[in-house]
């Protein structure tokens, strides 16, 4: 049996992403001890973005408010989603929530308001990678659930 090219493509893009969250995630373990890193990260974009914007907006009323739980449910997320991709297991499911994850970070760091967003390999292609793979991911070589 034949594996078509986009199944083959997707899937390469599938292990490729994943081992990128898993990478991500294992570098901020830490933060389960302690979370003043991301708290570090949370006081510079607050000075970095413009009052009265929607990234001010998120850091006042979101991820500041939610350091404690964040510090926690990024590495797990990253690390869990990336796994999944892997594997593939529930492959759009795990990258719905790692474009998510990925989205939280361009907004709340501002990057997604910037011209370099469009030049980052963490914006566009991390973002069109994990949405496509959350689109048409189902059933791909390689995969546990294929």
């Amino acid at each position: 049996m034949a594996i078509d090219r986009q199944a083959t493509g997707l899937a390469l893009l599938r292990i490729l992403i994943g081992v990128f969250f898993i990478f991500e995630g294992l570098g901020k373990l830490r933060w389960f001890l302690d979370s003043s890193a991301l708290a570090g990260m949370f006081a510079s974009w607050s000075q970095t973005v413009a009052p009265g914007s929607v990234s001010h907006w998120y850091l006042e009323r979101i991820a500041v408010p939610g350091l404690a739980v964040f510090a926690r449910l990024v590495p797990l997320g990253e690390i869990s989603s990336g796994l999944a991709l892997v594997f593939g297991f529930w492959t759009p499911l795990f990258a719905f929530v790692a474009f998510f994850m990925a989205l939280n970070f361009q907004i709340a760091s501002g990057a997604i308001f910037k011209y370099s967003f469009l030049t980052s390999g963490y914006g566009l292609p991390v973002l069109g990678g994990t949405l496509a793979l959350a689109i048409g991911g189902a059933r791909l070589p390689w995969s546990i659930r294929s």
